[in-house]
């Protein structure tokens, strides 16, 4: 009689560990975050056109053909009302700080498309009024006067007008000779009038025969509460969420050479921020001379160690007050924006090209991308030896990363211009073959982009980024 065993015999998908010998658990690998969401300028205008489209459509579903001189008037009058409405809508998208456009298209590229479409949407506001006033003048047998008298009775045709002289006001605040003699500070306000503006109209629209039907009523709605919500959210709740969140401090202020200087802030989390070599935030440092004023700078260092720096040039009344910035000041830092980053580029080699403090952000980008030896080259014009900044940090990056550094200093009006298109090729010759990344003052921007393509690089491999808004 075989005895019984004292524990079972183990089930054959069985096996009992000792403590000895459990497996080790595998190092957990770090958390590497999504790249951020980036929305193509070709993808931009493709929508924006589809969007326009489905305007001219909702129109046309609702034209009653005639023949008739008041309809006609009307029957226009509906059209460039639409459009003008729809054309609010892009313009305040454009400026909504929606990180996926600032990330794709670049801060830059989105502010001259909001100056420029600016412009046709005034006009088609314009437009929709003298229709809308020739058509009550041609159905009521009166004169101009007299009807534009009949149609403020009524109030949501009043509010459309109110709405039409702010917009107005707005865009004669942003031409250039206007421009020019106002502060910015009441510039910036003079803005906040277009959001009036735009609630008003929205008033009118609901009120008024472009929208016949509860569908494309509440179509028109969605669309209008969409862009308002995305206004509110990226504009004043990101905003006041990031300032709670990072508690950004300035830490260090100090000189880098001649009415330049760079400062140092430091916060908590940054890394969530998910700011990228070549990138800007704005900046509000919330000192009693600067509170009110919000001024793009770019990163002239990568982010490390919970901290940030800028590195700024004192050329006006607010970046001269930021050199008497002291430790311990907050900064409400929004952003991050630019789309001149790494992931523009298509090529091996890569050149840096930069002037003046437009160091700043090629710096970053100088120590960031990735390369072999020999794979990138950064230009630096400067009117004198003084006037170079960063130099001990770009030349020490260059002995590190075996990339080539080349000072192009002398007077902008020197006989010789090392920016002239042989020139450029006599410092890289297979210049062709790059992707230039290139920052400086709007002068010399421009003069190096038409160069550059001069000396055959395409301008789609020119990446550049201005903050002159």
């Amino acid at each position: 009689m075989t005895s019984r065993p004292d524990t079972p015999p183990p089930h054959p998908l069985y096996v009992r560990l000792t403590p000895q010998a459990v497996p080790p658990r595998p190092a957990r690998a770090p958390r590497i975050p999504a790249p951020p969401l980036r929305t193509s300028p070709r993808a931009l205008r493709s929508g924006l056109a589809a969007g326009a489209g489905t305007v001219v459509a909702l129109w046309l579903a609702q034209a009653a053909p005639s023949l008739r001189l008041d309809a006609l008037f009307a029957t226009a009058a509906h059209l460039s009302g639409l459009l003008a409405a729809y054309g609010v809508l892009v313009m305040l998208l454009l400026m909504a700080r929606v990180p996926a456009l600032e990330h794709g298209v670049g801060a830059d590229r989105l502010a001259r498309r909001h100056a420029l479409g600016g412009r046709y949407v005034l006009t088609l506001c314009l437009a929709h009024a003298a229709f809308a006033l020739c058509a009550a003048t041609a159905a009521t047998g009166t004169d101009l006067l007299t009807a534009a008298r009949g149609l403020l009775g009524y109030p949501a045709l009043a509010a459309a007008v109110a709405g039409t002289a702010l917009l107005a006001a707005v865009g004669v605040s942003s031409a250039r000779a206007v421009r020019r003699r106002v502060r910015h500070e009441t510039w910036r306000a003079l803005h906040l009038l277009t959001y009036l503006g735009a609630a008003l109209a929205f008033a009118h629209q609901l009120a008024g025969p472009d929208l016949a039907g509860p569908l494309a009523g509440w179509l028109w709605t969605m669309l209008h509460t969409t862009v308002g919500v995305l206004l509110i959210w990226y504009r004043l709740i990101v905003p006041v969420r990031q300032a709670l969140r990072h508690s950004l401090r300035v830490i260090e202020v100090r000189s880098e050479g001649p009415g330049v200087i760079s400062v140092v802030m430091q916060g908590l989390a940054l890394d969530a921020l998910r700011a990228e070599p070549g990138q800007f935030f704005r900046w509000r440092f919330l000192d009693r001379r600067l509170w009110r004023t919000s001024l793009p700078f770019s990163l002239s260092a990568p982010p490390r160690n919970d901290s940030l720096r800028i590195t700024v040039k004192a050329c006006g009344d607010h970046t001269r007050r930021i050199r008497r910035l002291r430790p311990g000041v907050r900064v409400l830092a929004t952003g991050p924006f630019g789309a001149m980053t790494a992931h523009r580029r298509t090529r091996r080699k890569v050149l840096l090209l930069a002037g003046g403090v437009g160091i700043t952000p090629m710096r970053a980008l100088f120590e960031t991308l990735p390369g072999d030896p020999g794979d990138l080259t950064l230009l630096y014009r400067a009117g004198s030896a003084a006037q170079l900044v960063l130099r001990d940090e770009l030349e020490a990056i260059a002995a590190a990363r075996g990339a080539a550094l080349h000072y192009l200093l002398g007077p902008s009006d020197a006989p010789f211009d090392p920016l002239a298109p042989r020139a450029l090729r006599n410092l890289v010759p297979d210049l062709p073959e790059h992707d230039v990344y290139l920052c400086g003052p709007p002068g010399m921007t421009e003069a190096a982009s038409t160069a550059l393509e001069r000396a055959g690089v395409p301008a789609s491999r020119i990446h550049t980024e201005r903050f002159t808004f």
